[in-house]
């Protein structure tokens, strides 16, 4: 299980931004992310539900890579900030793992879709993504061994440092889940 530091930032300028990230940080990859969640009739087995994610990435090679990625999460907010367990794996074949889940009970949920671009920067992994219906954001993740408090202080520290180098102020920080945002939409 690792945890993940994380936020996310509302902005205005994508082109900007992501010229800015060309210079700031090392260019990954173009993705596009389709998620679907699933959950259990009684919630407390799996709160955050078990997310399938469809992603595929376009390297600057024009290499490509198709992937299915099974995640689930214990999530947890601070000042802004995720703080997340998360378990993730990859499967293959996608369709036969979903029939699996109807099989246990597990129902289908609510999707998402993404896409964007993703860099790196000293342990720092950086999305600037347009969630469909929701708009663009600038994702900051790291990734840290141990959950306690002088590990989230050091990781908040960094990312919004980062964030301040990008010219994004804390007022555009979202702390809200994606999911709640669009739930609030419907």
């Amino acid at each position: 299980m690792v945890t993940e530091i994380e936020l996310k930032a509302h902005v205005q300028n994508t082109e900007e931004l992501r010229l800015l990230l060309s210079k700031k940080a090392e260019y990954l990859y173009a993705f596009e992310k389709n998620d679907k969640y699933w959950y259990a009739e009684n919630m407390s087995l799996l709160p955050s539900g078990l997310r399938i994610r469809s992603e595929k990435r376009l390297f600057p090679d024009k290499r490509e890579e198709s992937l299915t990625l099974v995640t689930y999460k214990n999530k947890e907010v601070r000042d802004g900030i995720e703080v997340n367990e998360e378990r993730e794996f990859t499967v293959i074949p996608a369709p036969e793992f979903e029939e699996f889940l109807k099989r246990t009970g597990l129902k289908p949920g609510r999707s998402k879709e993404k896409r964007g671009w993703a860099f790196s920067r000293d342990g720092i992994t950086v999305e600037l993504v347009e969630v469909k219906g929701l708009g663009w954001f600038v994702e900051l993740e790291i990734i840290a061994e141990a959950k306690n408090e002088e590990t989230f202080t050091k990781g908040k520290k960094r990312l919004l440092d980062f964030l301040s180098g990008l010219g994004i102020k804390n007022e555009a920080i979202e702390s809200r889940f994606y999911s709640e945002m669009l739930a609030a939409k419907r």
